[in-house]
């Protein structure tokens, strides 16, 4: 049977992960987690120091993701704005390196859900491209990170929609230490096949893995073919963790951006709980 590293985003309980949400940390340890994503859309508001000292005390494995604001856009035509952005991820790499994360994934490429309802522009990509190389060879001074860039489906942006044009960005990027970030939410809008987009990443760009269903409720209610992406997981020797994300229906911000107008679960815990039951289930016919 294959091992398969489940972990749980901090989504499940909260928008803006706070000093009262401390307590996330070892409930995902006593559901069953191995790993805990703190999801980190403002890094200058984030508890660093109160976060680390109770992940050290539980024992629990950790990783960030992020969303990037029209604030803070990579691609914006306005290069003050493309500098906020790499300031606010310099400030983000410095709290993974804290932390003793070794990914940091998302919307860390453009700002999510800026559209110009236009294809993406060589311009566009340009811009983005120069400031990952910095992003990234920051990360690279300061030891052992990588940052991966998640592939959202067309509504939340022009910019990286498949795994093949993920994979092109890092190759442009040349650190090495920048991966692609899959999530099978967006993967059964925009791919044509679970398996080749894996392969398409390979074990070299390969970097993280939200396991999100296709309606963003319980995984393994769904849509998503979660054997034959755990399958062609396995074949590229991917060893990393394989985060379930969703959001609880009482959120606003969140829900709004993300157009869940129905409640896919009695809560957000519920959902993480039954998931993790299913796609361990699932996982155990891999061999």
């Amino acid at each position: 049977m294959a091992y398969f590293k489940f972990g749980v985003d901090s989504f499940i309980w909260t928008e803006v992960f706070s000093v009262k949400d401390l307590w996330i940390i070892q409930k995902a340890k006593d559901l069953g987690f191995e790993v805990i994503d703190f999801a980190i859309a403002h890094p200058e508001t984030f508890p660093l120091e109160e976060v680390k000292k109770e992940i050290d005390r539980v024992g629990i494995e950790c990783v960030t993701t992020t969303t990037l604001d029209d604030e803070r856009n990579p691609i914006s035509p306005d290069p003050a704005i493309r500098a906020a952005a790499v300031k606010s991820m310099k400030l983000l790499v410095d709290i993974n390196y804290a932390l003793g994360s070794k990914v940091m994934a998302g919307v860390n490429y453009a700002s999510w859900g800026y559209l110009t309802k236009k294809p993406r522009t060589q311009q566009e990509w340009d811009w983005s491209v120069a400031y990952m190389k910095e992003v990234c060879e920051y990360a690279k001074s300061k030891g052992d990170l990588n940052i991966c860039v998640e592939c959202v489906n067309r509504f939340e942006t022009h910019f990286l929609n498949i795994a093949a044009d993920a994979v092109q960005y890092c190759k442009d990027v040349g650190t090495g230490n920048i991966k692609v970030h899959l999530d099978c939410f967006h993967m059964i809008r925009e791919e044509t096949s679970f398996r080749d987009a894996v392969l398409t990443c390979g074990k070299e760009y390969l970097g993280y893995i939200h396991v999100c269903e296709s309606n963003r409720g319980i995984p393994g209610t769904g849509l998503v073919p979660f054997k034959e992406f755990f399958e062609a997981v396995k074949e590229v020797g991917y060893d990393g963790p394989l985060v379930i994300e969703s959001f609880d229906p009482s959120f606003e911000e969140l829900n709004g951006n993300c157009a869940i107008w129905r409640k896919l679960a009695e809560s957000g815990e519920q959902l993480a709980i039954e998931g993790l039951a299913n796609l361990k289930k699932i996982a155990e016919t891999v061999q």
